[in-house]
């Protein structure tokens, strides 16, 4: 009876062991996410291979690196110089995802907070090199997506090699000084309304068009009826109405050759 409690405390503190080393050992990985194994005792991070979802055994002195590998998003306000020097802030969302296969190297590389070491400059270099080859006023109102797909390709550039993916660039606002906005506004606005006056212009020019042509083709189309319609033409027209006039079953009289051109006349037509 004495001999069990001196049994049961090696049996306890070696069960205690297993649950630690169980649970330092146990990695799960989520959806969406990859591992990187840093061997504490080796070459640090293995960049050879990247651990899916699901259950993972590692050595307790190891430590399996969790990170998110599919498509994410940052947005972020910079402020920027225009082509003529004035200083603008661009508001963008930027959607982009690790090479899965690279994450170690990834990792190893640039560290595991590469959003802030790598992605971040990248996408300030690039929309200062942007922004900067447009005035305010085309970075308001119309070279939105020129300016998106620029970005996207300037960052596609300085990251060609680091491991990391740029999927798309949106930028969702330009913000201006007051004075600046305002002065743009009030001129796009007098632009559209030039717009506008010429548009009724050349409508009221087209509409006076229209009429003039349709006058004319009547007064053409007179002029050629009434140059055709000689006397012998009206004088056989006469002739074959009188016939089909008087093969009709209606009653009517007929008197032959009176008239000016010797035409027949109808008395009655009952």
């Amino acid at each position: 009876m004495e001999k069990l409690p001196k049994i049961g405390l090696p049996i306890i503190f070696i069960i205690v062991v297993l649950i630690i080393i169980i649970s330092k050992s146990a990695v799960t990985i989520g959806p969406g996410e990859g591992g990187v194994l840093f061997e504490r005792f080796g070459d640090g991070i293995r960049t050879d291979k990247t651990y899916g979802e699901g259950f993972h055994i590692v050595a307790p002195w190891n430590e399996m690196l969790v990170h998110k590998v599919r498509q994410q998003s940052i947005s972020d306000e910079m402020n920027v110089l225009s082509v003529n020097g004035l200083e603008v802030k661009v508001n963008g969302t930027i959607w982009y995802e690790p090479e899965y296969e690279n994450l170690g190297l990834l990792i190893k590389t640039k560290g595991e907070d590469y959003v802030l070491e790598l992605l971040d400059p990248a996408i300030n270099a690039a929309a200062r090199s942007v922004v900067g080859r447009y005035t305010p006023e085309q970075l308001y109102s119309s070279k939105r997506d020129v300016i998106e797909q620029e970005i996207l390709e300037e960052v596609i550039t300085l990251l060609d090699g680091q491991y990391l993916k740029v999927k798309r660039v949106l930028v969702e606002d330009v913000k201006l000084p007051p004075t600046i906005k305002d002065a743009i506004e009030r001129k796009l606005k007098q632009e559209q309304e030039s717009l506008e006056y010429e548009f009724r212009l050349v409508t009221a020019d087209k509409e006076a068009e229209k009429v003039r042509i349709e006058a004319q083709g009547k007064a053409d189309a007179n002029r050629i009826l009434s140059a055709s319609l000689n006397n012998m033409i009206l004088q056989d027209k006469g002739i074959e109405a009188t016939i089909k006039l008087a093969e009709s079953p209606n009653s009517k009289v007929i008197v032959i050759g009176s008239g000016d051109s010797g035409m027949p006349i109808i008395l009655g037509n009952q």
